[in-house]
């Protein structure tokens, strides 16, 4: 005789997925018959979120928006890095096919992608990526190594990465020469904080930002 198979199957987290997602749209179609044929045209989102991966930060909950009002990438501690063809391919897109107002870089107190980069220690695969931060930290060490409480210099970390991530997407010519042109995208930088569910400005100045960026990486000429 073989092993006995339950005669119910339990339903598993994956499964629940689909319980969810059926429940989802039968709740937007009682709200709006039409919802989804109008999602379905077009995207014309005002934003560009760059977030990092962490699942506790969803960029359309924590802004209060609705499926289509956001374009959003997000990796480990929300990097925006010069080489990366993958963040600078949704950049360009985002401004020159999608016409956005508005790029934010959002970081959040407790990234442990932050606190990792913080670690003397040999990361592996993790040590290229981490770098990034790791260089926040140098051009800043004098700030920083003036901070003696050790939390308060970590969440510190995270908004002087939020800051330079936000710099790095200024530097580039599709931001550059759509501004020039069209006075938008602007740049944003801000930190959500998992305490409290709250979003702080960090109040980058884009416009001397730009300013001081194009005394050496004047993108705007042919």
């Amino acid at each position: 005789m073989g092993p006995l198979r339950a005669s119910v199957t339990a339903v598993t987290p994956y499964d629940k997925i689909f319980e969810n997602n059926k429940a989802w749209a039968e709740e937007q179609l009682r709200s709006d018959p039409d919802y989804f044929t109008k999602l379905s045209v077009s995207q014309q989102p005002d934003f560009l979120y760059i977030g990092c991966s962490d699942s506790r930060v969803p960029a359309n909950q924590i802004m209060g928006l609705a499926p289509g009002d956001v374009f959003v990438h997000r990796n480990v501690a929300n990097l925006v890095n010069n080489v990366d063809l993958n963040v600078m391919s949704v950049i360009n897109y985002a401004v020159r096919q999608l016409d956005v107002k508005h790029i934010i870089v959002c970081g959040h107190y407790g990234c442990g992608g932050v606190r990792a980069a913080m670690q003397p220690k040999d990361l592996g695969i993790l040590n290229p990526w981490l770098r990034n931060i790791r260089d926040v930290y140098r051009f800043h060490k004098q700030e920083l190594d003036g901070i003696a409480d050790e939390t308060k210099r970590y969440e510190r970390l995270v908004e002087l990465n939020v800051l330079e991530q936000s710099i790095n997407i200024i530097k580039t010519a599709a931001v550059q020469k759509s501004y020039l042109t069209r006075g938008f995208p602007i740049v944003h930088s801000w930190v959500f904080d998992l305490r409290n569910g709250l979003i702080q400005d960090l109040k980058l100045d884009f416009v001397q930002t730009l300013h001081n960026i194009q005394e050496v990486y004047d993108l705007t000429k042919e």
